[in-house]
Formats: structure tokens, C-alpha cells, sequence
């Protein structure tokens, strides 16, 4: 049994971190799935989602700030609609995380949660989840 869930979501910034952990709790909650895996995918070209720390909020103003530095939104790219830096952003982070489900519970770490990245917003965005049972 397999089923994809479908999240809307409202980004508010340019570049913004967003937890998306309770969404996918709730997916796999809806889904009935107790044992498998949990996949989130972005189909978004200038947006990511990724696993990070969830206890320290600085953490997500340490990696905008950072990713930031690492790819300059000015700095002479070709790309005509002008978010090169986006496009190279989100391919740096990935366009997806695979997380075990056992017992109906998400198998991350203690201080892990996902994220979704944005890298050009404000936009509304799709987050699929999709989950596998065993």
C-alpha cells in the first residue's frame, strides 16, 4: 500500500526554513501506514527540503544566513529570469528526504525535524509526501 499526500504551503520570505515535521506526521497519521517509508519530495526548482537540527532556532538562522554567503543572489549569472542563485541553492540541498516509519512514528533522530528551504519566495508552494508500507 502506498499513498501521496499533498500539502499547500505559504512561504513568507525570500529565503526561509520552514518545519514541515507536524504536515508530515499528520500525512502519515491520515495514511493509516504504520511500518515503511515516508518519502517528501518539492517539485520546485528553486525550493528544498532537508533535515536539520530542531532545538536551537538558530541553527536555521545560522544556514540562511550561511547558503546565503555560499551563493549570492548578484553575481553575474546568465539565467534571464534572475533566481540563478535559487536554482543552484536547492540543488545544492535536494529535492528530497527518505525517512523510515515504524510504529506510525517517523524515525528521525532526537534533535532532527525536515524542513522545507525556500530560495525564492514569498510563493505558494506543493510539498508530496508520499508514503510506502512495508
Amino acid at each position: 500500500m502506498s499513498k501521496t499526500i499533498v500539502k499547500t504551503l505559504h512561504t513568507t520570505a525570500h529565503t526561509q526554513m520552514m518545519d514541515v515535521t507536524r504536515l508530515v506526521k499528520e500525512a502519515v497519521t491520515e495514511s493509516g501506514v504504520k511500518d515503511g517509508v515516508v518519502t517528501v519530495f518539492v517539485p520546485h526548482t528553486t525550493a528544498a527540503v532537508t533535515i536539520n537540527e530542531n532545538a536551537d532556532p538558530d541553527v536555521v538562522r545560522d544556514f540562511t544566513m550561511e547558503i546565503n554567503k555560499i551563493v549570492p543572489w548578484e553575481d553575474g549569472y546568465h539565467h534571464i529570469e534572475g533566481n540563478s542563485a535559487a536554482h543552484l541553492k536547492a540543488s545544492m540541498i535536494g529535492f528530497s528526504e527518505t525517512v523510515i516509519l515504524e510504529e506510525g512514528g517517523l524515525m528521525l533522530g532526537t534533535w532532527q525535524n525536515l524542513y522545507f528551504t525556500e530560495f525564492d519566495g514569498p510563493r505558494t508552494r506543493r510539498l508530496y509526501i508520499k508514503i510506502q508500507a512495508d
